[in-house]
């Protein structure tokens, strides 16, 4: 079996100008994300680490050196503090990079509940490096990406909720963004900058733009299955549940491309 991908991205050119990126079924049958770059494609599992790895046994490195941690302090709570060195603070770096790109992927095909899901755990990732890293350099290359995954975070939470009708919700979602910015800011001593932050300005121009329109919330019938469905799936991006949510929205996608069950066509 030939191992050149030309094959594989014939027809699919890279474009500079926009994230190209596609749902390919995997040879174990699982659905795989491909994301097109310069020099060919990366290729990307939906849960887990994107790469498919279990450093040490762990789901992730972060999840294993959260471990760790926990380990250190149950074993030495009167010893010196739980300490990540500059290759930890590498390795955790690099992993970080491998979830920015899935959740731009996710992103770019709508899959709104899972770039949630791994824009939270990349703003977890950098609580844990401020809180641990021996040096602030360190804390720094992470902290620095802070605003623009609150930006991102804020917009995949902020969005199925506007398209669920539930506008109320969506500005909540989006007020909550501006205020972690804004910390931000302050913790760094940036408060008199916060009109050249890109990503507050951006959070702060889709508020005022929702809160033009007469906020109204997703209406309920209990008779309805859908309404039903998708005030589940609400209850579950607001809970940050994301993963259920992302079970919930492809149901309704199902449903979007499947006969209605006679008697229970949605209103």
């Amino acid at each position: 079996m030939s191992k050149d991908i030309s094959k594989i991205l014939e027809g699919w050119e890279y474009d500079s100008d926009q994230t190209s990126v596609r749902i390919v079924k995997g040879d174990d049958g699982r659905d795989k994300i491909q994301l097109r770059i310069d020099l060919g494609l990366l290729q990307m599992e939906f849960d887990g680490r994107p790469d498919g790895q279990r450093p040490q046994g762990a789901a992730s490195l972060f999840d294993w050196y959260r471990q760790k941690q926990q380990r250190y302090d149950e074993a030495n709570p009167d010893s010196t503090p739980f300490r990540l060195e500059r290759d930890d603070c590498a390795r955790l770096l690099r992993e970080g990079i491998q979830y920015y790109h899935r959740y731009l992927s996710f992103w770019k095909l709508g899959r709104y509940e899972l770039c949630a899901r791994d824009t939270s755990r990349n703003l977890k990732l950098f609580a844990f490096v401020r809180e641990y890293a021996r040096h602030d350099e360190d804390r720094l290359q992470f902290d620095q990406w802070r605003p623009y995954v609150i930006m991102m975070h804020t917009r995949a939470v902020a969005t199925p909720l506007i398209e669920l009708g539930d506008e109320v919700a969506a500005l909540g979602a989006i007020e909550a963004g501006i205020r972690a910015i804004r910390q931000f800011l302050e913790e760094y001593g940036q408060t008199d900058r916060a009109e050249h932050c890109l990503e507050l300005g951006q959070l702060e121009r889709w508020r005022d733009e929702i809160s033009s329109h007469k906020p109204r919330r997703l209406g309920y019938e209990p008779s309805d299955w859908l309404k039903n469905l998708k005030l589940e799936l609400e209850r579950a991006i607001l809970e940050e549940r994301f993963e259920d949510a992302a079970q919930l929205r492809d149901q309704l996608r199902q449903m979007d491309n499947t006969p209605q069950p006679p008697g229970m066509e949605a209103q």
